[in-house]
């Protein structure tokens, strides 16, 4: 008898959401947004040795600029856009494949003033290799 007894209870509906997953997506978006950000950096930071030098004609295509930072990093940027700094190895092919496609387009190696002269030239080097013709050097105006 005292089975017919049980009563049963009724399962209320929670009307609670649970927000620990959201926090958990949260966290993780966030953590995501920081490390990129970090990567997004536009430029490198280069102390440009002082010359006189005549500018690029406004008719030329935009230069491709191979640079190398104070701590001896390869950077490239074409076509405007931001540096990437490079290995040896991805530099030569990216100036090659962009050479290939662009035969014309001017070439310019922008060295910090404080970074070992034979870095400048293994740049200018790797450049030959992958088919550059010519290569300009980038300077600053000199202090009037």
């Amino acid at each position: 008898m005292s089975e017919a007894f049980v009563t049963r209870r009724k399962r209320k509906p929670m009307s609670e959401i649970n927000v620990v997953p959201y926090i958990d997506v949260m966290l993780v978006l966030l953590i995501i947004f920081m490390v990129t950000s970090g990567l997004l950096a536009q430029g490198v930071e280069v102390e440009l040795p002082q010359g006189e030098a005549a500018p690029l004609s406004e008719d030329k295509p935009t230069p491709l600029v191979a640079s190398v930072d104070k701590d001896g990093i390869y950077y490239l940027s074409e076509d405007g856009k931001p540096d990437k700094p490079m290995s040896v190895v991805d530099l030569t092919v990216a100036v090659a494949a962009h050479m290939q496609m662009n035969k014309d387009t001017p070439v310019v190696v922008r060295g910090d003033k404080s970074v070992e002269y034979g870095k400048v030239v293994n740049l200018m080097v790797l450049l030959q290799g992958a088919g550059v013709p010519s290569v300009g050097l980038m300077t600053e105006p000199p202090e009037s």
